[in-house]
């Protein structure tokens, strides 16, 4: 992440790459998960090149002659500050520049630049909202019209971080409203988020547009209330994955509150909200929509409602279904030739999701629209292989697919035959704990990566894997960015040989040039994690589970990945050596979670006393934990310009 620093008269301090503000192109708002901590286990930063800041003042006294080129008469000019000048040209240029690699390279290069970058940069990316404090970063970047903030740790999608830990967004919002009276867009992760935030978002803003909350909670149906009625220009409402606390007898009428008339909205997406809404008014909001490309609707939209929705906006891309089964009675439901017809005329439709409540009765009414499609996400589909078949032999253009392993290694097989242009493989657990049978295997793995040559990212939960299987991936698809596989049962080994999973993960990261992201799990030794410090030095996010046999396995990792920024490691055997290991890295990363490994108290506080910049918290698994344990149950470590904060809960000792 990039921090903000403030100007002075002496050079600007030395920022390292874990702390630089980026900006963040469209790529940076993070892409639609599914329901489960599992299924938003995609985490898309734009990593920024490092922002140390040094410059000398510019050489020569005195002021510079600046010709009149405004037309005026004979000779004659104005006497401008050099400054000044270099500002306004370099101001010119800098609107054009539009990568945050870019941006921080520009910053560097002297006080002028450092300036003219500042008061440009209209995208500000904050990948930990601890690590700067709001008051730096609106003095800094003062022409601000997006933010995206995120605030627990990735592992907080799998009840790893205690509720209350902290991420409230109400002191960004109180600082960004007087700062940034244009500010049009507002992006937020894992954060919480009150009633009252959103009304002063609403408040403060008078040309918001877009509103996106990704995994976040503290927020009811009234603040989305206020959303609609008062942000007039409204363009984006997307809510994924968040947790709407509301209770039955509380359910506000939040759809209604959108203007009657014409609106600007574009995209709707709103499946994570469980409770029950007017269907009426989202019909007639759909009517007035006439830009409405998206729409994403929750369980309780059956196939009669969502037919009639469609019917009002044909021009929709991106269509969330809702249930995708009938609430009619025998004989009056509705019938997959009439549902298909409606899917026909859908003529722009491009990315299918939704299907919370499936019948697969109805899938045959979405082959019209599948040859077309190159997004289709049925990981709310509890489907089999025989199911699946039918529909993904349609999908001749897909290019991601998010899928149950319900569908077993047949239906992956069947993907591998058909979707020959795949990029993106997702395939969750119907049943995550450690002990399920799990549906999927080596076998799957092996025919996606025979048929699906081009493909870039694969998340892959399974319960048995073989060397050969990743191996033959490796090698069928060297461009894979992105590796996540997670063999759910602890230390499980190649299920036909018995040995470890060594040498498959080792093949990943020496065939694939590309990786920047690798997921790792099963039975592991420390010649798996030498080979990931060897060959994976464009790796920035690396995640360990329940994997290694010594600290020496962090000891590679921290020395052979120099491109390192987040590093997550659960149920480990990594003690104070391993972790001490990382003294020379942590300021280059921008966090280190590790939980359920061996860290004591004491390992902690020497990593705090050392690197006096760096934020070490030691969170309890219980809140009502007394006393200071010897040993640490996690580990959060981040570096912040701002020091350690000051809303941590009992259960967070900030060393």
């Amino acid at each position: 992440m990039s921090t903000p620093h403030s100007s002075s008269t002496t050079s600007p301090p030395q920022i390292p790459q874990s702390l630089t503000l980026a900006p963040t192109g469209s790529s940076a708002s993070p892409s639609s998960s599914s329901a489960s901590g599992m299924r938003d286990a995609a985490e898309d930063d734009s990593d920024s090149a490092p922002s140390q800041m040094s410059e000398d003042d510019p050489g020569g006294g005195g002021d510079r002659w600046e010709p009149d080129l405004r037309g005026g008469n004979g000779g004659g000019g104005r006497w401008a500050p050099p400054d000044q000048v270099l500002e306004n040209v370099l101001e010119s240029v800098l609107e054009f520049l539009t990568a945050a690699r870019d941006r921080n390279a520009a910053s560097l290069v002297c006080r002028s630049w450092y300036r003219a970058e500042a008061q440009t940069r209209r995208e500000l990316f904050i990948g930990n909202c601890y690590a700067v404090s709001p008051r730096r970063a609106v003095e800094r970047f003062g022409g601000v019209r997006a933010v995206v903030l995120k605030g627990k740790p990735r592992f907080a999608d799998f009840s790893l971080v205690p509720y209350g830990w902290g991420a409230y967004v109400s002191p960004w919002v109180a600082a960004l409203g007087p700062a940034y009276l244009r500010l049009e867009r507002i992006c937020l992760k894992r954060m919480t988020v009150t009633d009252d935030d959103l009304a002063l978002v609403a408040k403060s803003f008078p040309l918001f547009r877009e509103l996106s909350l990704v995994c976040c909670d503290g927020f009811s149906t009234l603040g989305l209330a206020v959303i609609a009625e008062r942000c007039r220009h409204l363009r984006v409402l997307d809510l994924i994955e968040d947790y709407v606390e509301d209770e039955e007898d509380e359910l506000v009428d939040w759809i209604s509150k959108f203007p009657e008339s014409n609106t600007s909205l574009e995209s709707l997406v709103f499946d994570c909200v469980s409770v029950p809404f007017n269907f009426e008014a989202l019909e007639a909001l759909v009517a007035h929509s006439p830009a409405l490309r998206r729409l994403r609707v929750n369980h309780h939209v059956s196939v009669e409602q969502l037919r009639r929705l469609m019917a009002r906006a044909p021009q929709l891309t991106h269509l969330g279904t809702g249930a995708f089964r009938s609430e009619a009675g025998p004989g009056g439901a509705l019938s997959v030739s009439e549902l298909a017809t409606s899917f026909a005329a859908s003529r722009s439709l491009v990315c299918l999701s939704g299907f919370r409540e499936v019948n697969p009765e109805y899938l045959p009414a979405i082959y019209p629209a599948c040859a077309k499609l190159i997004s289709l996400n049925f990981s709310f589909a509890s489907l089999s292989a025989d199911e699946l078949k039918p529909v993904i032999r349609n999908c001749i253009n897909l290019r991601t697919f998010w899928v149950l392993d319900t569908v077993g290694d047949e239906g992956l097989g069947a993907v591998a035959e058909t979707c020959s242009d795949l990029r993106e493989l997702r395939v969750f657990p119907l049943d995550a704990t450690e002990d399920s049978e799990g549906s999927v295997s080596d076998v799957g793995l092996q025919a996606i990566s025979e048929g699906c040559r081009k493909l870039e990212s694969i998340l892959y939960f399974c319960q048995r894997m073989t060397n050969a299987a990743v191996i033959a991936m490796s090698k069928n698809c060297p461009n894979l960015v992105v590796f996540r596989l997670c063999i759910m049962g602890r230390h499980r080994p190649d299920r036909i040989t018995g040995k470890p999973m060594d040498d498959g993960f080792g093949a990943i990261v020496k065939n694939c040039k590309k990786l920047t992201r690798l997921s790792v799990s099963g039975l592991l030794t420390d010649t798996a994690f030498e080979y990931i410090g060897k060959y994976g030095k464009l790796i920035k996010t690396l995640s360990v589970a329940f994997a290694g046999n010594s600290d020496m396995s962090l000891q590679y990792v921290f020395e052979g990945c120099t491109k390192l920024q987040k590093l997550e490691v659960r149920d480990s055997p990594f003690g104070d050596k391993g972790l001490l290991s990382g003294m020379n890295y942590f300021y280059n990363m921008r966090f280190l979670w590790m939980n359920s490994c061996r860290l004591t108290m004491r390992g902690c506080k020497d990593v705090a006393q050392q690197m006096q910049n760096l934020v070490v918290e030691v969170i309890k698994d219980h809140s009502d934990d007394e006393g200071e344990a010897d040993t640490v149950d996690k580990l959060y470590l981040y570096r912040s310009l701002a020091g350690p904060r000051h809303d941590a809960p009992p259960f967070v000792n900030i060393l």
